[in-house]
């Protein structure tokens, strides 16, 4: 079953159990599935790949609307994107946690020959797309720069 099927299938449960939070991330998700669909270049239907890339988008704007709206103090705002945002990782592949992820790019590091910063964009290539939709771009990007530049 792809992933608009299966967010169909929750739109519809989470109506008849009237479970609006629920319902409000799910619409976010299948407004955002549809429009990646119909974007100019796209094919047919879009790809397992593209959904887990559009999943990471919702999220990433989410997490920074919350951050916003915490720092404006709008408690109210920040739970609405909250929620959301809870909804919209539980269709998300695992996420890796941060060792794993050191290890890999220690790894990568290796392979690549990297040992300084300016190597930064070689290991960042490599390892962003042997852990994509695996882990956050952002947190990659952050222990590269503790492992290359100590």
């Amino acid at each position: 079953m792809s992933l608009q099927q299966t967010i169909d299938q929750d739109i519809k449960s989470a109506m008849l159990s009237k479970d609006s939070e629920r319902l409000r991330g799910l619409r976010a998700i299948k407004a955002a599935l549809l429009l990646a669909k119909t974007e100019k270049g796209a094919e047919e239907g879009i790809s397992e790949e593209m959904e887990v890339k559009v999943l990471q988008k919702l999220v990433k704007q989410r997490k920074e609307s919350a951050d916003i709206y915490q720092a404006q103090n709008r408690p109210d705002l920040y739970q609405i994107e909250n929620e959301e945002l809870l909804v919209i990782e539980a269709y998300l592949p695992q996420q890796m946690d941060r060792l794993a992820i050191t290890l890999h790019i220690k790894d990568a590091i290796v392979r690549t020959g990297a040992n300084t910063m300016k190597d930064m964009g070689k290991v960042m290539g490599i390892v962003n797309k042997e852990l994509s939709g695996k882990a956050d771009g952002k947190t990659i990007s952050e222990v590269v720069k503790e492992i290359l530049g100590n």
